[in-house]
């Protein structure tokens, strides 16, 4: 098997990944999946204050509960962004700073694998590898990435399409052959 463009890309990708995370350091990395998940958390919790005067303004209650989530989302993100990256600076400015962006190297490797991996699942079940181009097909890193994909795949609590269940609220949905959000319902808000 020769190296083929899917092998240049998944090398690029990892590179780039394992890079920009030693020049950020693991520590701004892992804060920034901090950030975001808190960002969801407050978003999720916080929508429900803020939809109400945009449905008035925007007369539909589905793009008022997006809207009122994204706002809040990127506010919160933007806050806490500016906390978590001064605490960041701190650390990468200090003695652990050599040390921080190693772990960062490490980190951005996981990460730019894992990326490739959920990718590579999207690619199998959308398209599947019969469909595949012959560059996908035989690329070298295919069967490794295919394994992990697979790996990953066991962890999710059902398989893809219409027929995943997930307990509680469901985020997203498959109508029609097309995947769609959904909105959960709103948390219960003092009377």
């Amino acid at each position: 098997m020769p190296v083929t463009l899917f092998d240049l890309i998944v090398l690029l990708v990892i590179v780039f990944s394992a890079l920009l995370a030693m020049v950020r350091g693991f520590s701004r990395e892992i804060m920034s999946i901090l950030a975001w998940g808190l960002s969801a958390v407050i978003g999720y919790f916080g929508y429900p204050y803020l939809a109400p005067p945009l449905e008035n303004f925007l007369g539909d209650d589905r793009i008022a509960m997006a809207g009122a989530f994204a706002i809040i989302f990127l506010v919160a993100l933007i806050l806490i962004s500016l906390v978590t990256s001064r605490f960041a600076d701190y650390i990468m400015d200090s003695r652990a700073g050599a040390l921080d962006r190693s772990l960062g190297f490490v980190f951005g490797v996981v990460r730019g694998v894992l990326i490739l991996a959920v990718a590579v699942a999207f690619w199998n079940w959308l398209v599947g590898d019969a469909q595949s181009p012959d560059w996908i097909r035989n690329a070298k890193s295919k069967p490794a990435l295919d394994i992990l994909a697979t790996k990953l795949e066991s962890l999710l609590p059902g398989g893809p399409g219409p027929e995943a269940s997930l307990p509680g609220d469901q985020l997203f949905a498959v109508v029609d052959g097309n995947v769609i959000a959904i909105i959960p319902p709103a948390p219960h808000l003092p009377a």
